[in-house]
């Protein structure tokens, strides 16, 4: 495999000038330049991408830290943050951390060691603290951690308030609430929009809320102790549409038919949502754009360019299906 030195050889110059070409610094005159870029191309020589972050400092590509790829939701962020940082020269390193604070630790650590330019954060088990002690710009999406650090969401209380009105128009009477970890701004939003609608109700009691922790098998569980203690409930509005299919799973064990009996409705808009059994109505994000207006950001950050608006708050649609 040859080498830099080697490709300074063979076109006749010094190291530092093939250094010059490949990283685009200094004068070179154009016709060194040309013997060199034909050297570069006979020998196939390949830089080391390693050893250009460490004397750039710059390694074009951003750390993507997410909470749990298990769940449907982020896979489908992640892919629209990967196509657009491919677009705009840039790879993608991503961690999962299963919201475990100290292995989210760690791959920061990791990320820095490998010269990221950035990092993109979905993730709450960092603090926001060490967010603002990172070397490297920061932005968060799907998790707000501060109005000040770049930040990505949507209308959380709004899409929450949608989904509960929604069922209330379909004539359910008694519409209980899935909600998401406690330790999440976007969960306890949702709650909050959910209870804005239903707290007037003198059915309603906190018993008619429990917490799926946005995992599928948990939020079955607790949707069929729920239906055990509340067998009037007709209308089910889970914060996630991974714990919406839970909840349905928990339906039918009950014995209940969806939307005859009960109606479901959930939160993000993911593709799984239109695989189920019935489909799901859902209050869709807009997933792909927020993904690619997080890496579109972090990119102009990392470039030192001028980004006027650091906080999008996006708003939600409810589409839909079979499941009401």
């Amino acid at each position: 495999m040859a080498s830099i030195r080697d490709v300074a050889k063979h076109a006749g110059v010094s190291v530092a000038t093939v250094s010059r070409v490949l990283n685009d610094k200094g004068y070179v005159h154009e016709d060194t330049r040309k013997k060199v870029e034909s050297s570069i191309a006979e020998l196939n020589y390949r830089p080391n991408e390693v050893a250009r972050s460490l004397f750039n400092k710059q390694s074009k590509t951003l750390g993507l830290i997410l909470p749990d790829i298990m769940n449907p939701f982020f896979p489908e962020l992640a892919r629209a943050i990967e196509d657009t940082a491919t677009k705009l020269g840039y790879t993608v390193i991503l961690c999962n951390t299963d919201e475990n604070e100290e292995k989210a630790k760690r791959y920061v650590d990791v990320l820095l060691q490998k010269y990221v330019d950035g990092i993109i954060i979905a993730s709450n088990t960092i603090q926001e603290k060490t967010i603002r002690e990172l070397p490297v710009p920061v932005v968060c999406i799907d998790r707000e951690i501060s109005k000040d650090i770049p930040t990505i969401v949507v209308d959380n209380k709004k899409g929450a308030q949608m989904a509960t009105r929604f069922l209330k128009e379909k004539g359910r009477r008694k519409i209980a609430h899935i909600r998401g970890p406690f330790d999440l701004l976007n969960a306890n939003e949702r709650c909050e929009g959910y209870r804005d609608v239903v707290s007037g109700e003198e059915w309603f009691t906190e018993s008619y809320i429990v917490n799926g922790n946005y995992r599928m098998d948990t939020a079955t569980e607790v949707a069929l102790e729920l239906l055990q203690k509340h067998p009037d409930i007709d209308g089910i509005f889970a914060a996630s549409d991974t714990m919406a299919i839970g909840a349905m799973k928990a339906a039918y064990e009950h014995g209940l038919k969806i939307p005859e009996d009960i109606s479901i409705i959930g939160f993000d808009g993911i593709a799984l949502a239109q695989a189920s059994i019935p489909e799901l109505t859902t209050i869709e994000q807009p997933l792909y754009e927020l993904g690619q207006k997080a890496a579109k950001m972090l990119i102009k950050l990392i470039k030192g360019q001028t980004v006027k608006q650091t906080f999008y708050q996006f708003d939600v649609q409810l589409v839909e299906r079979d499941s009401t």
